[in-house]
């Protein structure tokens, strides 16, 4: 196959040129201009082509509440937003915290078109009370350790674990919010709960558990993920921690990024999630760590919930919403239009950082590397209103969006292919 007239970007290489892209059992065989000789031929002019996105931070719900999202719908809704890897979170039933269910995992998961990881619970069965046994979870292909959903209170089995992750050279990541603090999760504490006659979750819950493990990791050297971050003393301390020399990093959303809470009052449980929604100086504080470099991943929080679980009550419906088929197109339109970052920065948010973060295959074209590509036309103005999801759990549905997928290409097979 060739990729004839793309503007290619690849940020692993610095490269932002008009060329061709010549694949060849199922890698990326040259990077030229005028290449030819191939019987199959993609032209993407006006188009970029750059390494397939890639998500660290999804729900399938596979196994245990595939009414929701399995392996096989989670993995379409991927190939729609143009991602070619991504990683599941372990808040299974059961939770995934043997080798024996990871390698079940991996089983299952080795039938589909797109690299699909995981990572491991952190502790048995999400109790906080005892540590899995990380050097054989990793043996099986986990690919870190979370306790995502329910976040971690033991702090002396924190600063254990981060010790234990030092040694074996892998990842904590962590969802930081201290359950002690919230009242009513997925709204954030301020004038809007107080329209909804309640409580909610202040920003001290996020910030008090950031401030925490980024000292543990400037004690322990060990390498940590900031979870969905929301706030703007988060972003502050993750700063903090990367002038002190701690080897964190931040994971950012597009919902947190492009939303408020104030969508609370138009979307209801549409726009409810954990951690929730803030202000907007929360909202401009993450922009900015954005554009400074403090924030280094776009991860999605993919997060599926039924019509039905979503339609309570807002105290009573889950949290969460779907996040991979809208990433690219909110990418787009907040942060590329509105001139925060550029194209490229975008793309290495979204593939090459996420790569390097967690020591995964993919987010370059380099010669010879995995031929997981992405096509998509930066200009393309674009609405989704039916998902390859099972679930439709977005405020985003039907909304314009700009940088629509036109291909999205697998170990050197076009696995997706825009018909409109």
């Amino acid at each position: 196959m060739i990729i004839k007239n793309a503007r290619v970007i690849d940020p692993s290489q610095n490269i932002d040129k008009i060329a061709d892209i010549q694949i060849k059992d199922g890698k990326i065989n040259k990077i030229a201009s005028d290449l030819t000789d191939d019987k199959e031929i993609i032209d993407a002019k006006n188009l970029i082509a750059c390494p397939g996105l890639v998500d660290v931070h999804v729900h399938f719900r596979d196994p245990g509440f595939t009414y929701k999202e399995d392996l096989y719908s989670g993995t379409q809704a991927a190939i729609a937003g143009g991602y070619t890897s991504v990683v599941c979170m372990a808040n299974t039933n059961p939770v995934m915290d043997s080798p024996e269910k990871v390698k079940e995992f991996y089983k299952r998961a080795k039938e589909l078109p797109i690299n699909v990881y995981t990572v491991s619970a952190l502790t048995e069965n999400f109790e906080d009370n005892k540590l899995v046994d990380m050097e054989k979870l990793l043996q099986e292909g986990a690919v870190g350790f979370t306790d995502d959903g329910i976040p971690n209170r033991n702090s002396k089995l924190i600063l254990q674990a981060m010790k234990e992750a030092k040694k074996l050279n892998t990842l904590i990541s962590f969802h930081e919010e201290d359950p002690n603090l919230i009242e009513n999760n997925g709204i954030n504490h301020g004038e809007v709960s107080e329209k909804f006659n309640i409580y909610g979750s202040p920003s001290l819950a996020e910030s008090s558990f950031i401030a925490r493990d980024v000292e543990y990791a400037i004690n322990t050297g060990a390498k940590i993920d900031i979870q969905h971050i929301s706030t703007k003393r988060g972003v502050d301390l993750v700063r903090y921690g990367k002038s002190r020399g701690a080897n964190v990093f931040a994971e950012v959303t597009p919902h947190h990024f492009t939303l408020t809470d104030k969508a609370l009052l138009k979307y209801k449980q549409m726009a409810k999630m954990n951690p929730p929604l803030r202000t907007e100086e929360d909202r401009q504080a993450i922009l900015e760590g954005i554009k400074d470099g403090t924030l280094e991943l776009i991860a999605t929080d993919h997060a599926p919930h039924s019509q039905e679980e979503k339609n309570r009550e807002i105290t009573k419906a889950p949290s969460g919403i779907i996040g991979l088929e809208t990433a690219l197109g909110l990418g787009v339109r907040e942060l590329v239009e509105k001139n925060i970052i550029s194209i490229n920065k975008l793309i290495e948010l979204m593939s090459t950082n996420p790569c390097k973060k967690y020591n995964l295959p993919g987010g370059t074209l380099k010669e010879g590397s995995r031929a997981d590509i992405l096509i998509f036309d930066p200009k393309r103005e674009y609405s989704i209103e039916t998902f390859k999801s099972k679930s439709s759990n977005t405020p985003f549905k039907g909304e314009k969006l700009i940088g629509k997928v036109i291909y999205t290409i697998s170990k050197g097979h076009i696995i997706y292919m825009d018909k409109n």
